[in-house]
């Protein structure tokens, strides 16, 4: 189901509506620290909500994430409307994120060109990588598959995959930091739209002068 961001009274937060009691003093009104120092704290507190979102991910069962995929996939429709002639990154899954591989290979059959991100080097941008099912992979960072031939592209949309994403659409990642130093870094803004589950909403990420919202959410709600 795809949630509006705007809208506070229908998501479904996770943590508690305030952390701040646990972090230096210094942040103003939207999260962001004031305090360099306090970054120390904010990396701290992502680390271990990063932990207890994966891990409440990886709990949910395959066929009923593979419902929540199937939500997910009208709402993406729903929010790119015709893919034809568009690039579009996708992913491949990873510690119980949205398996989207089938809705990548209908993206090709409709017209569309898909892409996969991949990790050339830490600390730097991803490089996105032209992929048609079928074409020859190899293992990346965490043994990911990734294009082992693909041409470099540059993407119209970005599907990006969350461990957690506040009401401001701020994402929290895995912590290498490659999201945000890709956006920064592309000659053209894409359209970027994160994924998951409703279950990684979360009052906020505390988000840092680095980070960059995404513009768009997708999530579906765990099956009654």
């Amino acid at each position: 189901m795809d949630h509006d961001p705007d809208d506070e009274g229908t998501a479904q937060y996770a943590s508690p509506a305030c952390f701040l009691h646990e972090l230096q003093p210094g942040f103003d009104a939207r999260g962001v620290h004031a305090d360099p120092v306090a970054w120390a704290d904010v990396a701290r507190w992502r680390k271990a909500e990063r932990a207890r979102l994966i891990e409440m991910r990886l709990a949910i069962p395959a066929e009923i994430r593979a419902e929540m995929a199937a939500k997910i996939v009208e709402g993406l429709d729903a929010e790119i409307g015709d893919v034809g002639g568009k690039t579009i990154s996708v992913y491949w899954p990873f510690r119980g994120e949205p398996d989207l591989r089938p809705w990548m290979a209908s993206v090709v059959e409709r017209g569309g060109r898909a892409a996969l991100p991949v990790v050339i080097e830490k600390a730097h941008p991803l490089v996105f990588r032209a992929y048609r099912p079928g074409d020859r992979l190899e293992k990346g960072v965490w043994n990911i598959p990734i294009p082992a031939d693909g041409e470099s592209v540059i993407p119209d949309v970005v599907i990006s995959p969350l461990v957690g994403v506040d009401p401001a659409n701020y994402r929290l990642g895995y912590g290498g930091g490659f999201f945000d130093r890709t956006l920064a870094a592309l000659p053209k803004k894409p359209l970027v739209i994160g994924v998951g589950y409703d279950t990684q909403r979360i009052a906020t990420i505390y988000p840092q002068p680095h980070d960059i919202p995404m513009d768009r959410i997708v999530t579906a709600s765990t099956p009654a």
